[in-house]
Order: C-alpha cells, then sequence, then structure tokens
C-alpha cells in the first residue's frame, strides 16, 4: 500500500471537530520531549534545539539528538499508542505507557532514564511559553475514550509531514528557501518556513506553510500558508478547492480538515491547494 494510499485510508476515521481532547493530551505530553532537550542543549536563537521531528515510518515524534555519555539517544512520543520511548542509536529503548500516568510521574521516569545516559534532570527546566489552557490543565494522561481520536490525529501530522516534506524538496532550489520541516511544541504546529530573501527574519519576504492540529482559530486540524509581510486583505487573489482565505488575526490561505475531506483524494487535493497557495503569495509579496 503506497503512503498515499495509508494515509487517505486513514484520515476520516473520527471526525476533525472531535479531536480536541486528544490534541491537549498529546500537546501536553510533547512538552517532555522538548524540556529534556531544554535541559541538555545549548539554547539558538530561535529556539529550534527544542523543536521535534515526525517519524512518518513510527508515526511518532523525535526530539532533536541529546549527548548522552555513550552516544546520542532521543526522546520519542508516539501518539496511538501514547507513550515516551528513549532511542538509542536508532533502536527503541525503555518506554512509558502514558495512559493513566501523571505527568509528574511521566517526568520522573524521563529524569532517571536521562541521568542513566550522563544527561541533565529535566524536572526542573522552565517552559518559556505558556501552553494553551486545556493542555496546560492536563495533568493526568487520561485515554481510555481516546484511542480513535489519537489515531486520527497522528494520521493528520502523517499527511502534514508527507505533503509538507515533498513541498520542502520541491522548492530546494529558492535562496534562502525552505527550513526543514519541524514541530514547535509551544503551538504543536508543524511547518516550514520558505525564506523568499536574504536578511534579517523579521523584514524579509518569506512563506510559513504547515499545519496546526486545531486552535483557537479553528477547533479542527487546518492548514496553512502564511506569507511575510502579511497579505493586504482588501487584494487577494482566487484560491482553488478545498481552502480560503483567512483574514482575522493573520491573513493567509486555509484548508481546515473538513475541507481537506471534502475532496475526492485528500493527498493530491491538499498538495495542490498547498502549491497554488504558495504560488499566490509569493506572487503578491513579488519575489
Amino acid at each position: 500500500m503506497s503512503t498515499k494510499t495509508a494515509i487517505n485510508g486513514a484520515l476520516g476515521a473520527f471526525p476533525p471537530a472531535g479531536l480536541a481532547s486528544a490534541r491537549s493530551i498529546s500537546h501536553k505530553a510533547a512538552q517532555l520531549l522538548t524540556v529534556a532537550a531544554r535541559a541538555n542543549l545549548d539554547a539558538v536563537p530561535d529556539d529550534s534545539h527544542s523543536n521535534l521531528g515526525w517519524d512518518s515510518d513510527t508515526h511518532r515524534f523525535l526530539s532533536q539528538p541529546l549527548p548522552g555519555a555513550a552516544g546520542p539517544i532521543q526522546v520519542a512520543l508516539s501518539l496511538s499508542p501514547l507513550a515516551i520511548y528513549i532511542v538509542d542509536d536508532g533502536k527503541d529503548g525503555d518506554a512509558l505507557m502514558l495512559g493513566g500516568s501523571s505527568y509528574a510521574n511521566a517526568l520522573q521516569w524521563l529524569d532517571s532514564h536521562l541521568d542513566g545516559h550522563g544527561l541533565q534532570s529535566a524536572t526542573d527546566v522552565a517552559i518559556p511559553y505558556d501552553l494553551p489552557e486545556e493542555a496546560a490543565l492536563v495533568t493526568t494522561f487520561e485515554i481510555a475514550q481516546q484511542d480513535g481520536e489519537l489515531s486520527a490525529l497522528a494520521a493528520w501530522f502523517d499527511l502534514a509531514a508527507h505533503v509538507l516534506t515533498e513541498f520542502a524538496e520541491t522548492h530546494g532550489d529558492i535562496e534562502p528557501g525552505p527550513s526543514m520541516v519541524r514541530c514547535w511544541p509551544h503551538h504543536f504546529d508543524i511547518a516550514t518556513y520558505v525564506q523568499l530573501e536574504y536578511g534579517d527574519f523579521e523584514d524579509a519576504r518569506g512563506i510559513g506553510v504547515g499545519m496546526s492540529p486545531g486552535d483557537e482559530t479553528y477547533g479542527q486540524p487546518y492548514f496553512y500558508i502564511n506569507p511575510w509581510p502579511h497579505l493586504d486583505p482588501a487584494d487577494l487573489p482566487a484560491l482553488p478547492e478545498p481552502g480560503h482565505w483567512h483574514t482575522e488575526g493573520f491573513v493567509g490561505a486555509v484548508a481546515t480538515a473538513d475541507e481537506v475531506l471534502s475532496v475526492e483524494n485528500p493527498v493530491a487535493g491538499l498538495t495542490a491547494f498547498v502549491e497554488s497557495a504558495f504560488a499566490a503569495g509569493r506572487g503578491k509579496l513579488g519575489v
């Protein structure tokens, strides 16, 4: 079965608007990976030392490599089953099933394994951002009724990683060009940023292309193509299905999960939409 066929078959398994609880639990669990990185890696200005990769083969997040005493390790988080793993030399070591576990107990388990690899404890690491309230309030990973939701959420991250990685590779000839596709644990979105010209990040033109698993703007996963600087909302080009222009709070092309599922082939439809919206945004930026 092809990657595209497998993703298409999993996306509609659970209604996208019903993923809020799974999203909050997963968002909180992802902080376990980022605090391990913050405790053991030198901070960099863009905070990328704390971001996460998505491994489509194992359907899980991976921290940046951590400098263990006997070689690099990574901390992994799978969504279905909800669990964290210690990955040593590319191989799974010990794992903790998070269902029923408290966040505090998961941190203790993580610290014991970090210590076993000669690494610093993560318990006292301060996260320099506020999580959404629904994620911040998660103290215990109660997942008894949410296996289907977690699997569906993983399918949306699979889709995003697949489409965004192909997109970044397609546009690799742009300079400075696309960043690596990574998940940012603050907003829990997975994205690449295409810098279209050299210069200071705040001033240089570019386009963010990514997926949010849902937030206060849309209560379901949604894909976004956000040109920077923001486009004039009064002068936006037409977009093809399955998305639309969003103009409240930010100006960008958006395709919600429901919109993606409305087309016959979600992977192909989303891929075409992302390419068209990127071209439209680039045209308006004039670079």
